[in-house]
């Protein structure tokens, strides 16, 4: 079958009428699948935002929005001129081979969205400032990526890399198939995670100022300080960092958590 490409644009002037921190629901577009039959992916990064995906039974991906209206009041002003109105949202989405792109460029506006995709997707979703990221219901590899925001990801399947600065990681899995290795990691949050009982894991895990706790019968290893050293320009320096290492059910592919500020939990279900 031929490759399919679309594009979709939506220019939306939001205009007056509106209050301080007023949102706006919009239904944006619908975007078709060049092969509805296959397995696809979603990609979307923002500044400012919470980002929404749902898995649900349909072959298409379905966009909306909420948007942050700025303030309409008659106390605003500029140069003697009232202002009477915000300028345009500015969002558009690409197709390709069952790979969706989303590029939001409202780069000073608080743009939550939330998505449909059919169960059988992977994402690759990121965001920075005002907002959270939650994925629910898909089967397919995640790569998840937050800065000032927590990461919620329930009733997943396929391999995850879930990061944030500011805010707690928590993963829920439905099913895994101890094939791929993972990272869940924060700097300043609690990271959570709940596996099948059936995982098989080697897990490698640091929390510098809280503590690593699992209810699976772990087979830790010797606790070893790692030793790095790096020479170079005149220059020559040791790190070391300790990480709490061990087996689940024999022992399988790498699964790293790390956080600074917070606890890791390792859960069976």
């Amino acid at each position: 079958m031929r490759a399919m490409k679309t594009m979709f644009i939506v220019m939306l002037l939001l205009v007056a009428n509106a209050v301080v921190g007023q949102q706006k629901e919009i239904d944006l577009f619908t975007v078709p699948l060049s092969n509805p039959s296959k397995a696809g992916k979603l990609e979307l990064d923002q500044i400012s935002g919470s980002i929404s995906v749902t898995g649900y039974e349909g072959k298409e991906v379905i966009v909306k929005v909420l948007v942050m209206d700025g303030d309409n009041s008659s106390n605003s002003t500029k140069n003697g001129m009232k202002r009477v109105g915000s300028s345009g949202l500015n969002i558009s989405a690409e197709e390709s081979n069952n790979v969706v792109r989303i590029n939001n460029e409202a780069w000073n506006r608080k743009t939550d969205f939330e998505i449909k995709v059919p169960y059988n997707f992977s994402l690759k979703l990121e965001t920075v400032n005002n907002g959270s990221i939650k994925v629910s219901g898909v089967a397919g590899d995640l790569e998840i990526s937050n800065v000032n925001g927590s990461i919620t990801l329930e009733n997943v399947e396929g391999a995850v890399s879930a990061d944030t600065t500011n805010g707690a990681v928590k993963v829920d899995f439905k099913a895994i198939d101890n094939s791929a290795n993972m990272v869940f990691s924060s700097f300043n949050g609690d990271v959570e995670v709940t596996f099948p009982k059936s995982l098989k894991a080697d897990v490698k895990a640091k929390s510098d100022m809280g503590d690593v706790y699992t209810d699976f019968d772990m087979t830790l290893a010797e606790s070893k300080p790692e030793v790095d050293k790096k020479q170079g320009s005149g220059r020559y320096k040791v790190t070391m960092e300790q990480w709490v290492r061990g087996k689940i059910n024999g022992g399988g592919p790498e699964l790293l958590f790390k956080t600074f500020n917070g606890d890791i939990l390792i859960r069976s279900k």
